[in-house]
């Protein structure tokens, strides 16, 4: 797709949205849902140069916002919740020579890979949360401690994840627009 084509088939297939009025698993997933599905619209459907756009100074991009989105996904669910090593490209990316890998080497990647990588990554997140709420639910603790000793629950981390798409979603809207005048608050359909 081209950098001025606002669809976006990305979502089709992603069930988003927290029930109207539903349990707390059911709310919470439905909700990351729908900020996931918000994310794939937003970077979703783009050439390299609409994945690459700034605003400003920033060095934010579309295809940085995807590559450090699907690390987030695989540290809070994979790593923190299991314990589990980082999955490629994250457990060898170039974090020695810079602290800021996962956005600056995004710039090298295709939009069709970056968005494979994070739609990756969720999917597997998905997956480990089914399988942490089957074995204790919204109160099992994580494989991984606090400085201060705490454990954080699923629960916490679910909404740690929740908090930073909709931190960055912010992000994307604003290059988005900037880009092909793509708005809105919710996908199409």
């Amino acid at each position: 797709m081209g950098d001025n084509d606002n669809t976006n088939d990305t979502t089709a297939t992603i069930e988003w949205g927290p029930p109207v009025s539903g349990n707390e698993v059911d709310s919470l997933l439905g909700s990351l849902d729908r900020q996931r599905a918000t994310f794939a619209w937003k970077c979703g459907g783009l050439g390299p140069e609409g994945t690459r756009a700034r605003l400003g100074p920033s060095t934010v991009t579309l295809g940085g916002l995807m590559k450090h989105m699907a690390l987030v996904e695989d540290d809070i669910f994979s790593v923190k919740l299991y314990g589990n090593d980082r999955h490629p490209p994250f457990d060898s990316g170039g974090w020695d020579e810079d602290p800021d890998w996962d956005w600056h080497s995004a710039l090298e990647d295709s939009p069709e890979d970056l968005m494979a990588l994070w739609s990756e990554s969720a999917e597997r997140s998905r997956s480990l949360a089914t399988k942490a709420i089957a074995d204790g639910g919204l109160d099992r603790l994580s494989a991984w401690t606090w400085r201060d000793g705490r454990i954080p629950s699923l629960r916490r981390l679910i909404l740690d994840l929740i908090e930073e798409y909709g931190r960055h979603i912010g992000h994307a809207d604003l290059i988005r627009e900037s880009v092909d005048g793509l708005v809105g608050e919710d996908p199409p359909g």
